[in-house]
């Protein structure tokens, strides 16, 4: 037994990122499908649902289009299903196993087993109880695919159910709620109640496979597979299984001892960016400045290979401490006309173009707004890319509210206001009779996109940017009208090399937030970074004079060990950054689809932003306000 399998009681297998773990249990599939056929056989898979095993199917629909996989002899059971829904519900589970993967493969219809929404309620116990038997009659099921919650539940069981739990009737806690919010308008339209097969159940599969893609995933992942089982965290109940695999990205994987702490698990590499982390974390653990650090808080904390590697406490403290300081500069594009030879950007060219890549519009004010207009103010050319319109999270009232002013600013204007009035007409009564969740007409989807796009020049303008460097690109791959995206477009690169084609900046500026729970920051930075690479494979010359940095938005923030430039924010700035993120009011107050948090965006930003700025002074470092972080990505 190595020592990395002493923490992790499961075997967890880490893989570069979400499509490559999916691929990895898509060929795991395909090969169990194939063996069963050669002996003719059918395979009984259990399938789960939600965000994580979305690549998995599309995966597998293309297995079936280009290689020819066949469903034919494929038996399935779903975990799970919303009570009550109708099984034709935009977020119900039956649907989405129809448009994710179904409609596309050639499975017997007579083979797919959900559990049913529908059922009346004096059924169920019945309905449950046949769920169970047909598994049973069908030899069990052969491979059981899992997702988890940040609560540690599998299928809808939820913390305190027993490893005996049978297929039954359950009420949703609270935080599962909350987190499948974003499926839904907003928290009260989540159903309270669900159906789930047991844990009990799940246990009797032949062979278990549980994925997590993200880092909001890390901290249930440590806690399933490294700290005893429990039924407070029912995914830790898998280690009693026989055959059990996680299958896990990078970010997942972030809090696993092997990759949080790597020199407690056995031999460690110590390069500059393992060392900065290695005593940054035990100087935050310790709750001392790093120059504060001893020979003994070394040992103690397991680090004492370090000290016999590089010496003496006091020469690795300065040279962290040399690290986290270089790291801060309140000149984001770089200082003009001085050598410094460790600061985070270069002093020329100077100005530098700078491209700001917004997801959202409002993104760029949220997350890197006291950036922005430090951008701004140091001479540099700024140019903000909306990439999507962000219609959809605009209230039906917004709507009604801002064609009202259309309409009386004609009036007074003496403009005929036929067709105006006619619009606004139509809108309310199509609000009026608008059912929940039901996808907005083209027009008011295009009334809700104008509202964010004026909110986002408001805010250029107060920044001080020129109409001409505002660029809104309203991405293909955003404009479906529901929460549900498209995958990345050949259209989406195309209209991004352009872009960056037409400008040639010095500098991206780009979302890193991949915690976004609607995905739309994850193919915008996609977008972004494929077409960087395009254009260097073509070999366009200024792009090798183009720094990309990461912003983190809304949902997280890097953690310190990573940051590479932190620019500090006066309070002053810090109100200045409040008062831009407050020219979004479609966006304040009460927000469709925000997700688990319930704090306003500005409210996220600043605190966030002062956490930040703490950190750096629990360390040692001066203590700021607060701090925006970035993180330079190499392409």
């Amino acid at each position: 037994m190595t020592m990395v399998d002493s923490f992790e009681k499961i075997p967890v297998k880490i893989h570069p990122d979400l499509k490559a773990g999916s691929k990895a249990v898509a060929q795991q599939i395909a090969d169990l499908i194939r063996d069963k056929q050669k002996k003719k056989e059918k395979v009984v898979l259990g399938l789960a649902t939600g965000s994580t095993p979305k690549t998995l199917y599309a995966e597998l629909v293309r297995m079936h289009r280009e290689e020819k996989l066949s469903f034919k002899n494929v038996v399935t059971f779903n975990l799970d299903e919303y009570y009550p829904i109708s099984n034709n519900s935009l977020q119900s589970y039956n649907r989405f196993m129809r448009v994710n993967l179904f409609n596309h493969i050639d499975i017997d219809p007579k083979n797919i087993h959900i559990p049913n929404g529908e059922i009346k309620k004096e059924e169920i116990k019945e309905h449950c109880r046949q769920y169970e038997k047909m598994i049973q009659d069908a030899g069990g099921i052969d491979l059981q695919i899992l997702g988890i919650g940040n609560n540690g539940h599998i299928g809808f069981n939820e913390p305190g159910s027993s490893v005996h739990s049978k297929t039954r009737l359950i009420t949703l806690d609270n935080s599962t709620r909350i987190a499948n919010a974003y499926e839904f308008a907003n928290i009260s339209e989540v159903p309270r109640l669900a159906i789930t097969m047991g844990i009990g159940e799940i246990m009797k599969a032949k062979k278990i496979i549980l994925m997590a893609w993200g880092p909001g995933k890390a901290p249930v992942i440590k806690k399933s597979a490294e700290d005893d089982d429990t039924e407070h965290v029912p995914a830790s109940l898998l280690q009693n299984h026989d055959d059990v695999t996680f299958v896990i990205d990078e970010a997942a994987a972030a809090e696993l001892t092997r990759i949080k702490s790597p020199w407690l698990t056995g031999d460690c590499e110590w390069t500059p960016r393992m060392i900065k982390k290695a005593v940054v974390n035990m100087a935050l653990k310790l709750k001392k400045p790093v120059l504060s650090l001893t020979n003994s808080d070394y040992n103690e904390y397991g680090l004492s290979d370090l000290l016999v590697e590089e010496g003496d406490a006091y020469e690795i403290n300065l040279s962290v401490y040399y690290m986290l300081r270089d790291s801060i500069t309140g000149w984001p594009g770089g200082k003009p006309n001085v050598h410094l030879p460790t600061h985070p950007e270069r002093s020329e060219p100077y100005p530098k173009r700078c491209v700001i890549f917004s997801p959202h519009p409002d993104d760029d004010i949220i997350s890197m707004g006291g950036t922005f207009q430090r951008l701004h103010d140091q001479g540099h050319d700024v140019h903000v890319a909306y990439q999507t319109s962000g219609n959809i999270a605009v209230t039906d009232e917004f709507v009604t509210r801002f064609l009202d002013f259309a309409v009386g600013f004609e009036e007074i204007a003496g403009i005929d206001t036929k067709k105006s009035g006619k619009i606004l007409e139509d809108a309310r009564k199509y609000i009026a009779r608008k059912k929940a969740n039901q996808t907005d007409t083209p027009t008011i989807r295009a009334i809700k996109g104008l509202i964010r796009r004026c909110e986002a020049k408001a805010t250029c303008r107060y920044v001080g940017i020129k109409e001409q460097n505002i660029h809104f690109q309203n991405l293909p791959f955003y404009e479906t009208g529901s929460i549900e995206k498209k995958p990345m477009s050949e259209k989406d690169i195309k209209l991004t090399m352009e872009l960056l084609r037409q400008i040639k900046p010095q500098q991206v500026y780009c979302a890193g937030d991949f915690a976004d729970p609607h995905g739309t920051h994850i193919v915008c930075f996609n977008v972004v970074l494929e077409s960087l690479k395009r254009i260097k494979s073509a070999g366009d010359e200024w792009i090798n004079e183009c720094w990309l940095w990461l912003y983190k938005g809304a949902w997280q923030e890097w953690n310190i060990e990573e940051i590479e430039m932190a620019i500090p924010m006066s309070p002053d700035q810090v109100m200045k950054k409040r008062f831009g993120i407050f020219i979004h009011q479609s966006q304040k107050d009460m927000v469709p689809f925000q997700g688990s948090d319930s704090r306003e965006f500005w409210q996220r930003a600043e605190e966030r932003n002062e956490a930040t700025a703490n950190l750096y002074a629990d360390l040692g470092l001066t203590h700021y306000a607060a701090m925006e972080a970035f993180v330079r990505w190499h392409y």
